[in-house]
């Protein structure tokens, strides 16, 4: 190789570096914010995760109701912008017959369904009725009002990762607490409740 054309491939290749570095800085990226979301969501505690709605009145609810779902001889009343701003602390849970987590929580929740100045309220996530039916049938109904978010609109409007998700509202209606996955016993016990009793206290 000659000295001319050494000086050339020398020249070449800081540009042919910073090229490759270009192509694999985004690649980069988003592993690395691939990497945390991914490592927040197994080490950390999904239930912390961010919402943008605190502080804000509850988003729009884009519901229908579930045909044929009874609460004894009276039909359950459908859940409507109305019965967010009713003067309770309200607890809004989104679920699904489908979602296994829904199965291990749904007893807290039929716990707080007791609690009293409290109201439970439900989203049905894009399932069937029959199945949502069949579900309240065996594990118990603790909704006041419930409907269906059929095209899954209600719960893109309120943020919601997965099933179950579950929201505390103040008597105003403006949303004060986010609870994602299951409500496990040391969870209604230690953050749940006490939001519920700050709530109801002022």
């Amino acid at each position: 190789m000659t000295d001319e054309t050494s000086d050339l491939a020398v020249a070449a290749a800081p540009p042919a570096r910073r090229r490759r570095l270009i192509v694999l800085a985004p690649l980069l990226v988003f592993g690395a914010m691939a990497g945390m979301f991914a490592f927040a969501l197994t080490k950390g505690d999904p239930s912390k995760l961010p919402s943008a709605l605190i502080g804000k009145p509850a988003p729009p609810l884009a519901l229908s109701a579930i045909e044929g779902l009874q609460d004894g001889d009276r039909a359950v009343p459908l859940l409507t912008q109305d019965v967010l701003v009713q003067g309770n602390v309200t607890v809004v849970n989104f679920w699904a017959s489908w979602c296994g987590p829904c199965v291990e929580e749904h007893p807290r929740l039929i716990e707080l369904a007791k609690v009293q100045g409290v109201r439970v309220v439900g989203v049905n996530y894009k399932d069937l009725g029959a199945n949502a039916r069949r579900f309240l049938g065996r594990y118990g109904n603790p909704y006041a009002a419930i409907g269906a978010d059929t095209t899954g609109r209600t719960a893109i409007e309120w943020g919601v990762y997965g099933m179950p998700e579950t929201f505390i509202l103040d008597r105003k209606g403006q949303i004060v607490f986010k609870h994602v996955g299951p409500i496990t016993p040391t969870a209604l016990r230690a953050t749940l409740l006490p939001v519920i009793e700050r709530e109801r206290g002022k």
